[in-house]
């Protein structure tokens, strides 16, 4: 801020089974942490109960007072994809968006509410995870398909915020043709040219792309049709099916935690599968983008999985030497920033994304715009 004093935001990220908060002080070239915090949901939904146990545990940390408040918000919906402040019309939108991703935006939205009752009239601003894939080229944004709804339906694609974070962190280390393989509960992969998203995995929901924790990813639409016809499920139905009782947990019959399955898999084919799967989904997403970018400079790992996951990475990696990718197998082990050999043709790299950290920064220039 060039004109104040460095403005404090504290940030919330809502997701189905956690909130995280986060404090920052903002200046025009810097955001320095202050606090965090993460509340593990006991109850699905029980985001009060969360967003009282993050502010009391900030200010115990003696983390000023926020001069704003930004949010992760996973769908803007057609209208909104730059960092917005919340009012009643982009309120009214944020909740019509619920449509496109009910367990994510619900929560973000309810987080909303919460610091609304909590800090009044406070500056509050939404930042998307679709905002990074919004300028995406028609030929992976046009879906192919007839609707009454047009401009709804288009491929907006998500862990943008996540995205955005590793590109700033690798900066110049960031190929002109980069792969972000985001991979945790969920999970998605990003073609990445010159700083700018090309195309990405997930769709028109976070259901789509890869095959995730509970998540079924792409499937052919027959299967959605037979599943209507056979079983008579309406949309409800079939969100919690596709969204919370599919992919790895499916594949598994035991379990959507990559931990708990490679811990089992020695002993559990179905664990074993899974992990297999898993791997060969992500592999082949791998080789799709790499076609869309005519070749992959620097291939990223980053999210739960992709960070922590050696085993995974590795599965992933296996049979992709065509690309250029060759793994260092102790680096790749001990989990190191640079995780390929040192004469491979493309780089492959370990790193952490900081959601919180862009949120704050965008929602400090908000701030400073007005």
């Amino acid at each position: 801020m060039t004109d104040r004093h460095p403005a404090v935001i504290w940030c919330f990220n809502a997701g189905s089974s956690s909130l995280k908060a986060a404090a920052f002080r903002c200046t025009p070239s810097s955001e320095d942490p202050l606090g965090e915090y993460e509340y593990d949901l006991q109850q699905p939904g029980d985001l009060n109960v969360a967003f009282t146990a993050a502010t009391t545990e900030l200010r115990r940390q003696e983390v000023p007072e926020p001069d704003a408040i930004g949010h992760r918000v996973v769908h803007g919906g057609p209208a909104h994809w730059e960092p917005t402040v919340v009012d009643p019309v982009v309120l009214r939108d944020l909740e019509a968006a619920c449509l496109f991703a009910p367990a994510h935006q619900q929560a973000s939205l309810d987080v909303v509410h919460a610091a609304t009752t909590a800090f009044g009239d406070l500056t509050q601003v939404a930042c998307f995870d679709t905002g990074f894939h919004h300028e995406l080229p028609d030929v992976a944004r046009v879906l192919p398909v007839s609707s009454v709804t047009a401009p709804e339906m288009r491929k907006y694609g998500f862990h943008g915020l996540s995205c955005e974070s590793i590109v700033s962190t690798l900066g110049r280390d960031l190929g002109p043709r980069t792969v972000i393989a985001h991979l945790g509960s969920g999970a998605s992969l990003t073609a990445v040219r010159d700083g700018r998203s090309v195309d990405t995995t997930m769709g028109l929901t976070p259901l789509g792309g890869i095959p995730m924790s509970t998540r079924s990813g792409d499937l052919d639409p027959g299967v959605v049709m037979h599943l209507v016809r056979t079983e008579g499920l309406d949309a409800d139905g079939l969100q919690q099916r596709i969204g919370h009782e599919s992919g790895l947990l499916a594949w598994s019959g035991r379990s959507g935690d990559m931990r708990v399955l490679l811990s089992s898999s020695a002993d559990d084919p179905r664990a074993a599968f899974a992990v297999e799967a898993f791997g060969y989904a992500v592999r082949k997403q791998i080789g799709a983008l790499g076609a869309a970018l005519q070749g992959i400079d620097v291939l990223v790992f980053a999210g739960g999985i992709g960070e922590h996951s050696a085993a995974v990475r590795t599965r992933i990696c296996d049979g992709l030497e065509y690309l250029g990718i060759e793994l260092d197998v102790d680096a790749n082990q001990r989990g190191a920033g640079v995780i390929s050999m040192p004469d491979s043709g493309c780089t492959v790299r370990v790193v952490a994304s900081d959601e919180n950290r862009i949120v704050a920064r965008h929602t400090a220039a908000v701030l400073n715009s007005r």
